[in-house]
């Protein structure tokens, strides 16, 4: 890891010297900063060393998977806010990539998130990552979302539960964030492993309001 050394007036004076000559931004960088204080005047001595590029070396990791598969693909990294990244694989290998019910993709995007936040101790700067092949998962949250909608619409007007199929923790998170601000319905994950599913019940309205799982 690249490493210098800065003497300065301010702090954010030296933060804008280490992004110049580490010639990356401020959150690519961590500091560590002293403080010293002079008769007249106090400077600050901060060591700044540039962090590893941990998207960066998602996509590596995936390309050489893709390559040792022997498949032919353009995998494109997109970042968004709150340290998401997402990969995009465009192939013509599309259904052996997504696999029956996207297990293989599921499986492919679990590697990159382990070789992404390996290094992060801290849970608050590991990032979310997700892999997509063909739109498969653009897809698949439009038909989740479809699901969603439709059940919740039959459970308030039957005023009776529905158990939707097993889902991995990304599909119930996309039934768990539609439904969250409905008012007379609202859901829960039940059951372990590979038979957790969501739950959507009819909220009562002399009852409790319950709690909203969003995250698991």
């Amino acid at each position: 890891m690249k490493q210098i050394y800065i003497e300065a007036k301010s702090v954010e004076e030296a933060y804008r010297q280490a992004e110049m000559e580490l010639k990356a931004t401020r959150d690519q960088i961590s500091f560590k900063i002293e403080e010293e204080k002079k008769l007249f005047s106090k400077s600050y001595k901060v060591t700044a060393t540039l962090m590893p590029n941990y998207p960066m070396k998602g996509l590596e990791y995936l390309k050489a998977v893709l390559e040792n598969l022997g498949i032919k693909a353009i995998v494109e990294m997109r970042k968004k806010q709150n340290r998401e990244i997402r990969y995009v694989i465009t192939s013509e290998e599309n259904p052996i990539l997504i696999g029956k019910g996207g297990k293989t993709l599921e499986a492919i995007q679990t590697l990159v998130r382990c070789i992404v936040n390996n290094d992060i101790d801290d849970p608050e700067k590991q990032y979310q990552i997700a892999v997509d092949c063909g739109g498969y998962k653009e897809n698949r949250v439009k038909h989740l979302e479809i699901l969603a909608t439709k059940t919740a619409k039959d459970v308030a007007q039957s005023k009776i539960e529905a158990r939707l199929e097993p889902m991995n923790s990304f599909e119930r998170r996309i039934i768990h964030a539609k439904l969250a601000d409905w008012r007379d319905v609202y859901t829960e994950s039940e059951g372990e492993g590979k038979d957790r599913c969501v739950v959507i019940r009819p909220r009562i309205k002399t009852q409790k309001e319950e709690p909203k799982e969003i995250e698991e």
